[in-house]
């Protein structure tokens, strides 16, 4: 028989899920309304390609400082605060963008822009992190679903404005808007939780002070090489497929494009589908045959360079690469070598600089040598990911709270 208490515990764990949702979901719309009118600020700036690739890596610079700072800080603050004032940040930075006058306010505003959406990432995976130790089974996948879900919406409806050329200031200020109120409303239903890896610690540990980047144990750097091969594949799928398709397979233009939508779409469904497989097999069986699937489907791409086979050579791509870094940022929550805040921040970091390194490094081998070998590397890097799998563990313990409306469900004292 499940008490009051716990039918209200187990509504209040539903609710936080909704509430992480909305946020990645926000997160993915923003961020895909950047990505569809930078060719129109590019125009209205007259920037060369050259100086506008110098304002892009602001982004990546406030990024990659913003998301061990975030880390750190939700160590004091709790990351449902932080989680809520870098995304109003967010929504605030983006209209600015529209209004840069040249290319140094820009830069600065890309600089915030990355920032912002930098400590916003770590602390969103915070709290699903959170919230999936709650419910004590693997969910982490359908939080990075909806932000796939939330960026193709994004690109959707920054096309449309794009095509009436409705200016860039107005399409960034009301998509800001409605992604501001849902995260306010979203606010209020977050786990006040700022610790994730020993709830039952939390007291005292959380207010020590923690290193800026925490020193790697054996499994937190396996998790981190694991999370730089899965982006830099990511990356490199996204900015060398269609050209791989077009200018090597000569599949023509409109199949290229076809290509990468076939990679997008089973990149979202594999997430959507992911935490059910993690729940049967566990997230290092399937972390495993994702590196292992991606490495099968891009290998059949590039040794029978027929456009079909390479276009369901890159769905299965998509499918395997779809589930390796949430597994593996819901493995480093849970790593016992330092908090959840820095050990995520760490991970994040490591994935987030393979994803910026990865298209030059297959650039550079695509001009050295061939970009089929280059794309070579990306298999290399997916067998990585299968060799390594392991470290990711089994999951959430059992002994959380287990969301499930025909078990009772354990009560947790309720968290300052």
């Amino acid at each position: 028989m499940i008490s009051r208490y716990e039918q209200g515990d187990r509504r209040r764990v539903i609710i936080a899920r909704v509430a992480v949702i909305a946020l990645f979901f926000s997160n993915g719309t923003i961020i895909a309304s950047w990505a569809a009118r930078i060719p129109a600020v590019q125009a209205k700036l007259q920037l060369p390609p050259g100086q506008f690739g110098l304002a892009l890596l602001g982004a990546a610079v406030g990024a990659l400082i913003a998301m061990n700072v975030a880390g750190r800080i939700s160590i004091r603050f709790g990351s449902a605060l932080i989680t809520t004032l870098s995304a109003i940040g967010l929504f605030i930075t983006l209209p600015l963008l529209a209004v840069a006058p040249n290319l140094i306010a820009l830069s600065a505003g890309l600089v915030f822009l990355g920032g912002f959406n930098g400590a916003m990432d770590v602390t969103m995976n915070l709290q699903g992190a959170a919230v999936e130790q709650q419910y004590g089974k693997p969910i982490f996948n359908s939080f990075h679903a909806f932000f796939s879900v939330g960026a193709l919406a994004g690109a959707f409806v920054g096309s449309i404005f794009a095509s009436y050329n409705i200016e860039p200031l107005i399409h960034f200020s009301a998509v800001s808007l409605l992604a501001a109120l849902t995260v306010l409303i979203a606010s209020r239903f977050l786990l006040s939780s700022s610790s994730v890896a020993n709830p039952a610690e939390e007291g005292a540990a959380s207010k020590k002070k923690a290193p800026l980047f925490v020193r790697p144990s054996r499994t937190l750097l396996a998790l981190g090489t694991i999370a730089f091969c899965a982006l830099i594949s990511e990356g490199a799928i996204s900015d060398w497929s269609a050209l791989y398709l077009n200018g090597t397979v000569h599949s023509g233009a409109g199949l290229a494009a076809a290509g990468f939508a076939v990679f997008s779409l089973c990149m979202a469904i594999g997430r959507g589908v992911g935490d059910i497989f993690a729940a049967r097999f566990g997230p290092a069986v399937l972390v495993c045959i994702g590196g292992l699937l991606a490495a099968i489907g891009l290998g059949l791409g590039l040794l029978f360079p027929s456009t079909w086979i390479v276009i369901v050579g890159l769905g299965l791509v998509g499918l395997g690469l779809a589930v390796l870094f949430p597994l593996v940022l819901s493995a480093a929550s849970r790593n016992s070598s330092g908090s959840a805040e820095t050990s995520l921040a760490t991970v994040s970091t490591c994935g987030y600089v393979g994803f910026l390194i990865g298209p030059p490094v297959i650039g550079f081998l695509a001009n050295s040598f061939s970009l089929r070998i280059g794309l070579c590397f990306v298999v290399f890097l997916c067998l990585i990911t299968f060799l390594l799998g392991r470290v990711v563990g089994n999951g959430p313990a059992s002994k959380e709270t287990v969301v499930d409306a025909e078990e009772a469900v354990p009560s947790y004292p309720e968290k300052a």
